[in-house]
């Protein structure tokens, strides 16, 4: 891997781990045995880190948020849409954590981010328009953008919610379960009564999986 891919990856585990406020470039370099002119070398300073990791989130939310073609729908896909959220939330946590600071202080950022949002709502629209026709959900034409918006809200907040409802300061990957349990929630809601046994087995899911998280937290 190349030093300048190495310091993103770092970066990334870094911010996750410890919090994007709380890690400087010189942590950064020490974590990597490297010096920090080499590092400046490759970045200008942490905005421009940032900005990096920033590619990797756009590339991430596009893959994840792809309307499905000429396949039949099933509980697995469904868990395909939502796993890629989790993987989302959980691998630029510290994004979500902290997400007006680190866009305020970069207005070409906060103009990436926004299109890269109006991309996932228009995305994510267009899933839930597929889900109608296939007779998944039932929802009126008119509202399905400011419900897929609804939703996006939802996950882009879910993480500084938790942080302000407790004094736990740590993000787990159960707490990003139940935030996915969340949006079943509002998939429930609208759902047939075809459809709705799919999403029981969808919401048993990753109920378990917050079982299994508590259980590996315990031992």
């Amino acid at each position: 891997m190349k030093t300048r891919d190495k310091i993103v990856f770092a970066s990334l585990e870094l911010f996750n781990e410890h919090g994007e406020r709380n890690i400087t470039t010189n942590h950064i370099a020490a974590h990597l045995n490297i010096s920090p002119g080499n590092l400046y070398y490759h970045f200008r300073n942490k905005e421009d880190i940032i900005n990096s990791i920033f590619s990797l989130y756009e590339a991430n939310l596009e893959n994840g948020s792809k309307p499905y073609q000429d396949v039949a729908i099933d509980v697995e896909l469904l868990l395909g849409y939502f796993d890629a959220m989790f993987y989302t939330m959980w691998q630029f946590r510290f994004m979500y954590a902290n997400l007006a600071d680190i866009l305020s202080r970069d207005n070409a950022l906060k103009q990436r981010y926004m299109l890269a949002q109006q991309n996932v709502l228009h995305s994510s629209s267009n899933v839930l328009k597929q889900l109608v026709r296939d007779g998944f959900l039932a929802v009126d034409d008119d509202i399905v953008m400011e419900l897929a918006d609804t939703m996006k809200m939802m996950v882009s907040f879910w993480i500084s919610y938790q942080l302000t409802q407790s004094g736990d300061a740590t993000i787990t990957k159960a707490t990003l379960y139940k935030g996915l349990l969340r949006v079943l929630m509002i998939f429930k809601a609208y759902s047939t009564p075809t459809s709705l046994a799919t999403f029981n087995r969808m919401e048993l899911h990753y109920r378990s999986m917050i079982e299994q998280e508590g259980s590996q937290q315990a031992d």
